[in-house]
């Protein structure tokens, strides 16, 4: 029997999805029946409603009590459950309150003395409240760690943990990411009960979009122009990551002093500043989001053209997460990295897995063109002695499957 046969009738009125994402079948089930949970599937493969619909059903709208706490490392990512929350919760009795770092902390006191069913936060928030004892964590019976590869990282893993233990003896705790490294399954299980493991990989995924992994050689002080011309080109729409936010703010003052139609989400924006980034870039008012990696994890942002490595990441869970925004929901995309030569090591080993070795390119004549710099220029050559011919190229060079499928749970967060 599926999933579906087991959901409220108020929430299969909601569900409006051709059919059931790999996780959501495994994943809710087990929620249901009490299971401890370690779940891993690729980006925006729907991850999001394989936790929120058995919630639902779990905690009681009525109980004038705290029941289920979810924690993610981003605010973003915060807001983005809430909102599906609040979807799906509509003409029910359950409330949800949202509990993130750089909100006013005082009217996140006035919501929790309402006794919000359910409530979502940033850990260090979280932590703050339950320690001022203004979140009754005795009340909580269900803990979801969204993103969990980061919340059980060296950062945030001393708090989490702390806040676990101070839940109900009986509650129960599902670790959710696309990237669960054997570290962090340890960690995860020394404060869970005979937890469930659960892995989807993306061959599982229905409706797979393919996506090129590409490179650019470039000196690390020409990187800025190369985003600066990417930005004018029509029919792109990016997700660019940088390592570290000095970087990002240099790069920031450059562009917008070209008037380069780009955008930056950083830790150090407040909560309008980063509503405005994200509002500009889905409305298609800038072309390139650029970001760090906690500023953007999670978001959900659907049809993106490109993921760009401004730097190439640092390991290979970074360019999993990363590139998984594109080719989603079955449509196409592709992943270009700027690569300096103290990078080119690093981006083999990141790259080695792939199917499909990356396809090279360098920018030619107002645009990105598959080849070496001496491929396009030989072809140039022999265009003008000859009056044809063309850049050498692969029609279907550099494709692999996509690190994410999506239909229908191409939106990281939104219905799915």
């Amino acid at each position: 029997m599926g999933f579906l046969e087991r959901l409220d009738p108020e929430l299969k009125k909601k569900w409006t999805f051709e059919e059931e994402m790999p996780i959501q079948a495994q994943m809710i089930p087990a929620m249901l029946d009490g299971r401890d949970i370690v779940a891993e599937s690729p980006t925006g493969s729907g991850k999001t409603l394989a936790y929120v619909i058995p919630l639902l059903m779990l905690v009681d709208g009525g109980s004038n009590r705290t029941e289920a706490l979810i924690m993610a490392p981003s605010q973003e990512l915060c807001m983005q459950i809430v909102e599906v929350l609040r979807d799906w919760t509509e003409g029910t009795d359950v409330t949800v309150t949202q509990l993130i770092g750089g909100a006013n902390k005082q009217r996140q006191i006035e919501k929790l003395k309402k006794k919000p069913t359910i409530v979502v936060g940033t850990p260090g928030r979280v932590w703050e409240l339950a320690n001022d004892r203004k979140l009754k964590m005795h009340d909580i019976r269900h803990i979801v760690l969204d993103e969990g590869d980061q919340l059980l990282g060296r950062d945030h893993r001393t708090d989490v943990k702390s806040l676990i233990g101070a839940a109900s003896p009986d509650s129960r705790v599902a670790v959710v990411s696309a990237t669960v490294t054997d570290e962090i399954r340890l960690v995860a299980e020394r404060f869970m009960e005979d937890p469930l493991h659960l892995k989807v990989s993306t061959d599982e995924m229905p409706a797979q979009g393919t996506v090129v992994h590409s490179f650019v050689k470039v000196e690390e002080r020409e990187k800025t122009d190369l985003v600066r011309r990417l930005s004018h080109q029509e029919g792109i729409r990016a997700l660019a990551f940088i390592n570290n936010t000095d970087q990002l703010l240099m790069k920031e003052s450059k562009l917008k002093f070209g008037d380069a139609p780009v955008a930056v989400l950083h830790s150090g924006m407040n909560k309008m500043e980063r509503k405005k980034a994200l509002d500009d870039f889905r409305d298609c008012k800038v072309r390139i989001l650029i970001a760090t990696d906690v500023a953007a994890r999670g978001l959900d942002i659907t049809g993106l053209s490109h993921v760009i490595h401004i730097d190439v990441p640092r390991t290979a869970e970074q360019y999993t997460h990363r590139s998984g925004r594109t080719g989603r929901a079955g449509a196409d995309g592709e992943v270009l990295s700027f690569v300096s030569y103290p990078d080119e090591k690093t981006y083999r080993k990141l790259t080695r897995e792939l199917s499909e070795k990356p396809v090279q390119k360098v920018w030619h004549k107002g645009a990105l063109t598959e080849g070496s710099s001496k491929t396009v220029a030989a072809a140039g050559g022999n265009k003008s002695r000859t009056g044809s011919g063309k850049t050498p190229s692969s029609k279907n060079g550099g494709k692999v499957k996509g690190k994410s499928g999506g239909h229908p749970g191409g939106k990281r967060s939104g219905k799915r």
